[in-house]
Formats: structure tokens, C-alpha cells, sequence
């Protein structure tokens, strides 16, 4: 692997990238850059707060936040140390997020706002290891003596690392492959919420096998919108991205996606289907209720798209009459959706669900490559994916390079591979349900 571990990849973009832009989020109005060089100092000092707490590794540190920077550097400030993130959705009960700081024996807990501090507040004298509590928003909080602001914690670890200045550079070197750095907890629709224990291996295996099939470039700037807390965008929109030293943008929230599309212009975006389902009511819905000109130049349009990106999935030959036509659908109806969405995508992806043949080619013929995979929490996340120069419209791709994958007799999608996570936190026996002793996971999904 190119780097030692998951932290290593973010801090070497200090020296490689240190001007460049890592991170943006909006503010009063305003888009805020901030560089590597800015983004690793912070992360460094937030990493010496948690060393000067007693952090180490193996500890568990939970974090209840939406999409924001603060919530990628406390993610690589515990990676640098050894430590693991146990990522917690804003969205889950006061009994859930007890359930999950419990289990997973969770020391510090980092929360956005007010709303999560007290939820958090309500429960704390229930849990069990949590010693530290930190609140990202602290000038809009009431809080207890038990809180203290996130930045604090970058400032005990600014004195903390005069003191010892090489200290999280050095626990960096120290981070094995194998170590963990995340648990993550699926929905527990079936029982108890499961802990899927993943190690810098698995994500930095599974950023570098997807890497073979969707190119990301250093100039390639990112929307980030879905959850951190999920593997899919924490995997893609967070370590892909830093891998390759690009630019995310957080959406300030799903509700201005549209919005901040247009301002960001990114190149890539990573979404689950029912983002991609909107934007293509909201296209028939305008072109149907338009005059019967326009219906007739769009759907003469669509017809004519749909010729050639399924030609160019079949790799056909495509004629210099077709590729007029096409130039002339694209120039009359399909740039005005381009610009919808930035007008500088390279190509979106879907992942979560699956997504529609029908959608998948309504927007390959409009000149919006659409990749979709396939994986799970478990597999860190992906298993398969769609190539750009090698897709199938309602197919999830083909398998990572060095993942294995086989159909049981029943049916069911088994995996193999260094994506695989170790097991589930603590419950040994539904782990032997999952993880064969060859190494087999078995998906519990179906497959052709």
C-alpha cells in the first residue's frame, strides 16, 4: 500500500499539498477555504488534546455531528493516534446513541450542537466509559462544566505539543495496518444495532482497489452531502478524496444541494438514487408542462441521447451523423441540465440502493456518467462497481480487482477479500454467522 495507515495519507498532504485547497464550507453567506497545511495543523492539535486526555490506541471515540470539517479532522486526529471513531447519525434516538457510546466503550464524545449536546446531556449519566464530552458549536450552547468547547481541545493540544512536539508524528508511525479505525454501527432493524469493526487495512485497501475503476484527480472537487457517519460517503467523499489530495465542499444541509451545486460546480459528487429520482421528476415535470415545441425538442433529444450513450455502452461505433445529432440535443436541451448541476461533472456516483435503468440512462444520454456499485458496511464499502468506460445501465459493475465474489446455490452474494471487516464489535456469534472460516462473507443479498 502507498501509505502506512490512514492518518499518514491525510498528514503526508501537509508537506505535498500544504497550499493547496482541502476543505470548504459556507458561512454567513460565504464559502471558506481551508488548506492541508491549515487542516493537518488543526488535526495535529486536536490529536494532542486527546493524547494529553489519555487517549490512545484502541480507545473509542464517538462523534454525533453532520457534515463538516471539524468532523474529518477529529476523524484523522484519532486515526493518527491509533484511536478508533465510532461515527454516531444526528438523526438517531437518545436510547440508540446510549446503546452505541455503551458498546463500544466510547471515552471521548464529540457532538455538533445544542440539539445533540442534549441528547446527549439526557443520557450521559447512564453512560458508561464516556470521561469527556466536547461541543463543535459551543458559543450557540448551554452547557454544563461536564462540556467543553472543540476548540479547547486544539488548544490543550498546542501546549501539549511544545512540550512534545514530535509526539503525534511519532504514534503516527506506530499505526498498524491492522489495526482498527472505526466501528461502524448498522440500523439494528433485526435486533441490537451491530458494530462492523473496520481496520486502516480495509479502508485503505478498499480507496485504493475502487481507485482502479473510478479515477479521481488532484483537481477534482468533491459536494459532500450524505452522511459521514456512512461508510459509503466516509469511504469515497472523505478518503478517496483525500488520497488523491482533492477539494470537498460541505452542502450546508440536503435542503440546498441544488443550490450549492451551482456554486461549488464539483466534478464529483457522491449520492444514493433518490437524489438523482428528484432532479429527473423535476426535469419531465418541466418539460411536460411546457408547450408542445419544447416536448417535441426534448423527447427528439432524449431518443437521440439514449442512441448514443447506449452505443457507447455496447463500445459500437458511433457515426458522424449520430454524433451531430447528439451535439445538437446536447446543445438545445441537455447543457441546460448540465449547468443544473454544476456544469463541471466528470461523474456522479450511486451507491446505497439501487438505482433505475431508466434514470441511469436518462442521464447517460444527456451526457451525466452515473457509476453505481455495490457493497456493504461490512465490506468497507465496496464489492463491485460500473466503470466509465465500462458500464451496464441496472447492473452494479464488475468486482474490485483483488475482491473475490461467488453466488452460493441459494443465490447469495459471498465476498472475500482484504475489504472484509474483522467482525462485529463484541458479538462474537453473529460474526460466525457472517464470516466463514475461509473468509467468506456472506451479504445476505441476492445476486446474478
Amino acid at each position: 500500500m502507498v501509505y502506512k495507515n490512514l492518518g499518514d495519507m491525510f498528514f503526508q498532504k501537509r508537506q505535498k499539498l500544504g497550499s493547496k485547497t482541502a476543505y470548504m464550507y459556507k458561512q454567513s453567506g460565504e464559502w471558506i477555504s481551508v488548506t492541508y497545511k491549515e487542516a493537518v495543523d488543526r488535526a495535529e492539535k486536536t490529536a494532542a488534546g486527546f493524547a494529553s486526555l489519555g487517549i490512545k490506541k484502541g480507545d473509542r471515540i464517538g462523534i454525533i455531528s453532520e457534515n463538516r470539517v471539524e468532523w474529518a479532522l477529529t476523524d484523522y486526529a484519532a486515526e493518527a493516534l491509533g484511536a478508533v471513531l465510532v461515527p454516531i447519525y444526528p438523526s438517531l434516538l437518545n436510547d440508540q446513541v446510549k446503546y452505541i457510546l455503551n458498546d463500544s466503550e466510547s471515552k471521548i464524545v464529540v457532538v455538533s450542537d445544542e440539539m445533540q449536546l442534549e441528547k446527549v446531556e439526557s443520557i450521559r449519566k447512564e453512560l458508561k466509559s464516556a470521561e469527556h464530552f466536547f461541543v463543535l458549536d459551543a458559543e450557540d450552547a448551554q452547557f454544563s462544566d461536564s462540556w467543553k468547547s472543540y476548540d479547547s481541545l486544539a488548544e490543550i493540544g498546542e501546549s501539549f505539543l511544545k512540550e512534545k512536539p514530535d509526539y503525534v508524528t511519532n504514534e503516527i508511525s506506530k499505526v498498524e495496518l491492522t489495526d482498527w479505525a472505526t466501528i461502524i454501527y448498522t440500523s439494528g432493524t433485526t435486533g441490537e444495532p451491530k458494530g462492523a469493526v473496520l481496520t486502516h487495512k480495509n479502508l485503505l485497501f478498499n480507496v485504493e482497489e475502487a481507485d482502479t475503476a473510478i479515477k479521481v484527480y488532484e483537481d477534482d472537487i468533491f459536494l459532500s452531502f450524505l452522511p459521514l457517519s456512512h461508510v459509503f460517503e466516509r469511504m469515497a467523499g472523505h478518503y478517496l478524496s483525500c488520497y488523491h489530495g482533492c477539494t470537498v465542499a460541505y452542502a450546508e444541509s440536503i435542503d440546498t444541494v441544488a443550490e450549492n451545486l451551482q456554486e461549488i460546480k464539483p466534478t464529483v459528487m457522491v449520492s444514493v438514487p433518490r437524489l438523482y429520482e428528484k432532479i429527473y421528476g423535476k426535469v419531465l415535470d418541466s418539460v411536460e408542462s411546457g408547450s408542445p415545441v419544447k416536448r417535441k425538442i426534448f423527447y427528439w433529444a432524449l431518443k437521440i441521447g439514449k442512441e448514443y450513450i447506449n452505443k457507447v455502452m455496447m463500445h459500437q461505433p458511433i457515426s458522424a451523423i449520430l454524433q451531430f445529432k447528439r451535439n445538437l440535443a446536447y446543445k438545445l436541451v441537455f447543457s441546460k441540465l448540465n449547468e443544473r448541476v454544476g456544469g463541471r461533472n466528470r461523474f456522479f456516483v450511486s451507491g446505497g440502493a439501487p438505482l433505475s435503468a431508466e434514470i441511469a440512462e436518462f442521464f447517460g444520454a444527456a451526457g451525466i456518467s452515473i457509476i453505481e456499485g455495490y457493497g456493504l458496511t461490512e465490506t468497507s464499502p465496496v464489492i463491485s462497481v460500473n466503470h466509465l468506460d465500462n458500464f451496464r445501465f441496472g447492473s452494479v459493475g464488475i468486482a474490485l480487482p483483488n475482491v473475490e465474489v461467488k453466488i452460493a446455490e441459494d443465490g447469495e452474494i459471498l465476498t472475500r477479500g482484504d475489504h472484509v471487516m474483522v467482525g462485529y464489535y463484541n458479538k462474537e456469534a453473529e460474526t460466525k454467522e457472517v464470516i466463514d472460516k475461509d473468509g467468506w462473507l456472506y451479504t445476505g443479498d441476492i445476486g446474478i
